[in-house]
């Protein structure tokens, strides 16, 4: 018995639980239902099983790739690891660095947005999807895919503007998001008490002691994009709640669909405006 419930699977068109050795799904027909490739396609797009974190970590590798496109002849190598492949900062502006330079000069507020998925060197970025991909399933997890994706938007955006008022000239990173996904994991190993949520409470706090040694050795480190993303990812993960405690949720759906919305306008914007705008 415990074997059979190991094959088992949920049909990927009709979500019936399903034998993993059917050769048709006996509900709706569906040939071959325990397919890897078609399992994969059936839960990117299912409501709720869209693996959020994946398409994070694609976006900010393509917009990686595209920044260092943009202008490739200038690309060097060098045996300083913080400066490995890194895009110019005239790539970067172009699709959507932000700070003073880009907000303040130049009246470009939809940088609080794109900015969390450029990226400075290929350390950078690796060290950041690292995290991301630690961090984000649990997240995901623990507050669902739309709280998820709520609390990694504006935390981002919540870090850049409090670097922006702060007068930090030139920013970049997901790491205000991420900083976001810690704030929500503190905050929910803190409401959830019991030895599980101490447990988790103090990995998120070891993340926060490696940010602040990080921010203090590494030079050019956004330490203001850190801590905003933490405080309003508390915040948000308090006003939310998480699965437990789940309350609004026509509201927050409604957000994260207008969240999202804004965000692919202004990424899709970035680039046509990078690559067909500043020729």
């Amino acid at each position: 018995m415990n074997g059979n419930f190991r094959k088992s699977l949920l049909c990927p068109r009709c979500r019936k639980l399903i034998s993993g050795d059917e050769a048709i799904c006996p509900y709706c027909g569906l040939a071959k239902p325990a397919s890897r490739k078609l399992l994969k396609l059936a839960n990117f797009f299912s409501t709720g099983r869209v693996d959020m974190v994946d398409l994070i970590l694609y976006l900010n590798a393509g917009f990686y790739l595209l920044s260092l496109l943009l202008a490739p002849s200038s690309l060097s190598f060098t045996m300083n690891p913080f400066n490995l492949l890194s895009p110019t900062n005239e790539s970067l502006f172009r699709l959507g660095a932000s700070g003073v330079i880009p907000i303040g000069g130049y009246d470009r507020w939809w940088t609080l947005i794109s900015a969390s998925f450029l990226h400075g060197s290929l350390l950078h970025i690796i060290f950041n999807m690292i995290a991301l991909r630690q961090l984000g399933p649990f997240v995901q997890r623990e507050y669902g895919t739309p709280r998820f994706l709520l609390i990694y938007i504006l935390a981002g955006i919540a870090g850049f503007l409090l670097s922006f008022l702060a007068g930090v000239a030139f920013t970049i990173g997901a790491s205000a998001g991420i900083c976001g996904l810690i704030g929500a994991i503190i905050y929910y190993g803190k409401s959830r008490g019991d030895f599980y949520g101490h447990l988790i409470y103090r990995q998120a706090m070891g993340w926060v002691a490696g940010l602040v040694i990080i921010g203090i050795i590494v030079p050019a480190i956004n330490n203001w994009a850190h801590g905003g993303g933490i405080i309003s990812g508390i915040a948000l993960a308090w006003l939310l709640g998480y699965q437990e405690t789940a309350r609004g949720r026509l509201g927050y759906l409604i957000a994260t669909w207008a969240c999202v919305f804004t965000t692919g306008a202004v990424l899709l914007w970035s680039v046509v405006q990078a690559v067909f705008i500043y020729i």
